[in-house]
Formats: structure tokens, sequence, C-alpha cells
């Protein structure tokens, strides 16, 4: 009698464990989907991202479902305050954080994808490296965002103030030479954002204000000019420590930095 009520107890409790363990596993596929949300993704995942971001106080912004430089920071932000791996990438762990910090926020209307004209919420895209073109007006002939020309600036200003004028518009020459090299991500943000490419991005002075001559710097390139000598790399001799940087073939000096092919 003792072994029948023994077994029936287990098979109880597991009745009710795995029907906590469905509610638990139904609530969790509500929110966000099973995508890594990058910098340059749009849609529904970016949307509750921002507003859960907002519902902490780590994102001051628009919540418009496009997954910018602003989203960026705050992204990371969040990670650094919470103890994740800091790299701007709302990954399944910053997700599940971020799931957890915020179960008491309830999504307002200006926090919800527009509706399409069929009546359902736009799809989107969790992540990828650049966002939907349709979202994202070009301003330029090679087809750069605002986000992108801002990410770029950002660039320029963390890793050339300083430096002359000529030798800034260089740096955002560099930027766009790999872009449109086979050798390099095909987008702006693969390229500064690629590991090890850039200090500023290491160090974290990528998120400095750019001023307005670190913008024109950009423009400037954006239009053509190139005082890098079509360069694919650049390094100060004073602080490099890179035995392979020395070894690229080098174009000129532009004030402290050496443009390399």
């Amino acid at each position: 009698m003792n072994k029948r009520l023994i077994i029936i107890a287990i098979c109880l409790f597991t009745t009710l464990f795995g029907g906590y363990q469905l509610m638990t596993s139904m609530n969790t596929k509500q929110t966000f989907s099973s995508a890594e949300i990058r910098y340059g993704g749009n849609g529904k995942d970016v949307y509750e991202l921002q507003g859960r971001l907002k519902f902490l106080g780590f994102y001051t912004g628009n919540v418009d479902g496009d997954f910018g430089y602003n989203t960026l920071k705050s992204v990371k932000w969040f990670q650094s305050e919470f103890g994740l791996n800091v790299d701007g990438v709302a990954g399944s762990k910053t997700k599940l954080k971020l799931w957890e910090a915020t179960k008491d926020w309830k999504p307002t209307a200006s926090d919800l994808p527009p509706s399409t004209a069929g009546g359902g919420a736009t799809a989107g895209t969790g992540g990828g490296t650049a966002a939907d073109p349709s979202n994202t007006t070009p301003v330029n002939q090679l087809g750069l965002s605002e986000q992108d020309l801002n990410l770029m600036a950002n660039a320029v200003y963390g890793e050339s103030r300083g430096e002359p004028y000529i030798g800034q518009v260089a740096v955002a020459a560099v930027i766009l030479n790999r872009v449109q090299s086979p050798s390099f991500p095909n987008t702006v943000a693969g390229v500064i954002f690629q590991p090890g490419a850039f200090t500023a991005v290491a160090d974290g002075q990528i998120w400095l204000t750019p001023n307005e001559t670190a913008k024109k710097a950009v423009k400037d390139a954006l239009g053509g000019y190139d005082p890098s000598g079509e360069a694919l790399y650049y390094f100060n001799p004073e602080t490099a420590t890179s035995k392979w940087i020395w070894s690229r073939p080098q174009i000129k000096q532009i004030g402290k930095h050496i443009f390399c092919s």
C-alpha cells in the first residue's frame, strides 16, 4: 500500500513539475525570439529590447525598433552593470537577465511595433549587421545610413581627436576602404566592431561624443577625399605593440599615424 502511494506521489509531482516547466517555457517564448539582437537590427525584438531597457533607465531614446548606436550604448551599459560580457550584443544571457530584471514591465502603445496594412505586427529582424534598407534611408552613394555616419564620427573622434584634420579624414577613409574591401566586413558596424580592429572600441573611447570636426571628416571621406592613399590600416609607432603591423607596406605618415596597405 505504501509503495503504491509513493508511486502515485511521484507521478503527481512529475505531472505538476512538468506543467510548471511548460508554463515557464511558454512565458519565455512570449518575450524575445531566439535570435541574437545586434547593432543594425530592427523589428519586434528591438522594440522589446528598447522598451525593457527604458523601463530600467538604461535607454532614454525613442522606442523605434531600430538598433542604433544609442541602443548599443544602452545594452553595453546594462551588461556592465549586471556583470555580463560587455559586447553590445543581446544574446541569450543578456536577454534572460534583462527579462528577469523587468518582469513588471508592461509595454505601452509606444513600445509596440506599428501594425502593417494587414493588421499584423512587423516581423523585422533581431540581428544582422545592417539595418533593413526600408527602415534606414541612405544618405550617400554608398548607401550608408545616418546611424552609420554617427558611428563613424564616434570612431574618428575616439581614434584621432587631436590629430590634424587631414589625419582625421584619413581615419574615416580607412573605415570606408575596409567596408569596400573583400577582406573585411561589408558594413560600418562590422568593420568598427571587428575584434581587435580599433583601440577606441577596446578602451571605450568609441562612446565619447564626437565634435563637429570628426563629423565633417566623415562627410569629406564619404565625398571621396582619401588622404590615406587607399590605406586599410594605420598605427601609432610610439604605442604600437604588434609586430605584424610593422610588416605592412607603409604608404605615408600623417600626424602620429602611419597608414599602410
